[in-house]
């Protein structure tokens, strides 16, 4: 089964077959009101915790680091329950996850997708 889920930028125009559009970042984009946003659902509860946001600071030479704490982190009951939350989703039709973050390569949202599309 083809899992259909994505990363894009939450600043940009909503597209026909984006599905659900879940924001997965801890703090609300700047400059972007809550009607413009046009999200299904603000999951904070998936997001990086401050601390490991600071720390990587989306340094691309820090992000095979980031990924691991992440992935880490992403084991706590709550965040787990998130994760879970959005596997639900994914089974369910198609998911786009929406963050802030300009590099979407190098963002939490990139590692959610290739945990959603692998089945966990």
């Amino acid at each position: 089964m083809t899992r259909h889920v994505r990363a894009r930028r939450v600043y940009g125009k909503p597209e026909p077959d984006d599905g659900r559009r879940v924001l997965v970042d801890r703090l609300w984009p700047r400059g972007l009101s809550k009607d413009k946003a046009d999200l299904d659902e603000w999951l904070k509860a998936v997001a990086p915790s401050d601390e490991l946001r600071h720390w990587y600071g989306h340094d691309p030479d820090k992000f095979p680091e980031f990924e691991r704490r992440y992935k880490a982190e992403l084991r706590d009951p709550e965040r787990a329950d998130a994760l879970s939350h959005l596997a639900d989703e994914v089974r369910a039709g198609p998911v786009t996850l929406l963050t802030a973050t300009r590099g979407l390569e190098c963002s939490q949202a990139e590692v959610l997708v290739r945990l959603l599309r692998a089945g966990r």
